[in-house]
C-alpha cells in the first residue's frame, strides 16, 4: 500500500469537515483589488517556493502579493484555502490524492495520472484547482551516513538489519496514520532497536553525526548532497509521487485573469537539483529564502 506525506488522515478529515461547515459563511466573491495571499508549510522549501511565486507574479504583472508562509501542514492549509483565508500554496500530488481526497495511488501510477486525479477531485469537491507541476517531486528516501558500518540500497535491505539500527524522525511521522512510522514498519517489517523524535531541520545533522542510524529524508533537501548522505529506494512503492504543484482557488483565477498564464510559465522550470541546491543555500549557507528565490529567478532569466 502507498500513502501520502500529509499529517494524519483523521486530523485532515476533521479539519475539512469544520471548513465545510463554515465555508458558506466565510467565502464571498473575490475582490480583485485585494492582494493575492500565498502561503506554505513550515519547512525550508516551502518558504522558498512562495517567495518564487511572489516575485515572479509581481515582476510580470500589476498584481500585489502578500506572503503568509509557514502557516502549517495540509490539515491547516486546506481549510484555510477553502475558507478564503489564503489564495494559493504549493502542495504535493501524493498528499492531495491520499490525505485530502482519501484516494490511493495505484502501483506504478504515473505522475501525470496522479495530477489529473487530484485536479478533478479538487475542482469537483472544493472549487480549487491544481495547475501544472513546477518540475520536481519531493519524495521520501531513507538516508544514512556515509560513515555508517552497514550498506543498503533499498528499504528492504534496511529492514533486514533494522533490529541493529536506530531510527530518527519528526514527532509527527510517528503519529501519522497510513503513511507514518507504523504503516511503513508494517509494510517493510522494520523493527528498529530504538526510535528518536527529532526536529525535521535537525535530523540530517543527527544522522551525519551518528546520533541515529537512519532518517526519512526528503529527496530535495540540500543536506543529502552536502553531507554526502546515502539514500535508499522505496522498492515496494510504499509512497506515491509527490510532484510540487501550485494549488489555487478557482475564484482567484477568475478575479485575476493573468494569474493562471503567469504561473503556467513556471511549469517545469525547477528541477530536483535546483530545489536541492536552493534548500542547501538556506539551510547550510545561511541565505534567506527571498534572496535564494531571487537568485534562482535571475539566474534562469525568469525576471527579464
Amino acid at each position: 500500500m502507498k500513502f501520502s506525506k500529509a499529517l494524519m488522515a483523521a486530523t485532515v478529515s476533521a479539519s475539512l469537515i469544520l471548513a465545510a461547515c463554515s465555508s458558506d459563511e466565510d467565502n464571498s466573491e473575490r475582490d480583485s483589488s485585494e492582494p493575492i495571499i500565498i502561503s506554505g508549510k513550515a519547512f525550508t522549501e516551502q518558504y522558498i517556493l512562495p517567495s518564487i511565486l511572489q516575485q515572479y507574479i509581481e515582476h510580470h504583472s500589476d498584481y500585489e502579493v502578500t506572503l503568509n508562509d509557514g502557516l502549517g501542514e495540509v490539515s491547516v492549509l486546506q481549510p484555510a484555502l477553502e475558507n478564503g483565508d489564503i489564495d494559493m500554496y504549493v502542495e504535493y500530488t501524493g498528499t492531495g490524492l491520499e490525505a485530502v481526497l482519501g484516494l490511493q495511488a495505484e502501483d506504478g501510477e504515473s505522475s501525470d495520472s496522479i495530477l489529473e486525479r487530484v485536479r478533478e477531485g479538487y475542482e469537483e469537491e472544493y472549487n480549487i484547482t491544481w495547475l501544472e507541476s513546477l518540475g520536481f517531486a519531493n519524495d521520501y528516501t531513507m538516508a544514512f551516513s556515509e560513515d555508517a558500518d552497514f550498506e543498503a540500497e533499498t528499504y528492504s535491505d534496511l529492514a533486514e538489519i533494522s533490529d541493529q539500527l536506530s531510527f530518527g524522525a519528526p514527532h509527527a511521522f510517528y503519529e501519522r496514520q497510513g503513511d507514518g512510522y507504523e504503516a511503513l514498519s508494517e509494510a517493510y517489517g522494520f523493527e528498529f532497536q530504538a526510535t528518536e523524535s527529532l526536529d525535521a531541520n535537525l535530523m540530517y545533522q543527527a544522522v551525519q553525526d551518528s546520533q541515529v542510524d537512519v532518517i526519512p529524508a526528503f529527496t530535495t533537501d540540500g543536506r543529502i548532497e552536502r553531507f554526502n548522505l546515502q539514500t535508499t529506494e522505496d522498492d515496494l512503492g510504499f509512497f506515491p509521487k509527490y510532484d510540487a504543484v501550485p494549488v489555487v482557488r478557482q475564484d482567484v483565477l477568475e478575479a485575476y485573469p493573468e494569474l493562471e498564464g503567469l504561473l503556467g510559465e513556471l511549469s517545469g522550470q525547477i528541477s530536483e537539483e535546483d530545489m536541492q541546491e536552493m534548500n542547501a543555500k538556506v539551510d547550510i549557507d545561511g541565505e534567506t529564502a527571498s534572496t535564494v528565490a531571487q537568485e534562482f529567478l535571475e539566474d534562469n532569466g525568469l525576471l527579464e
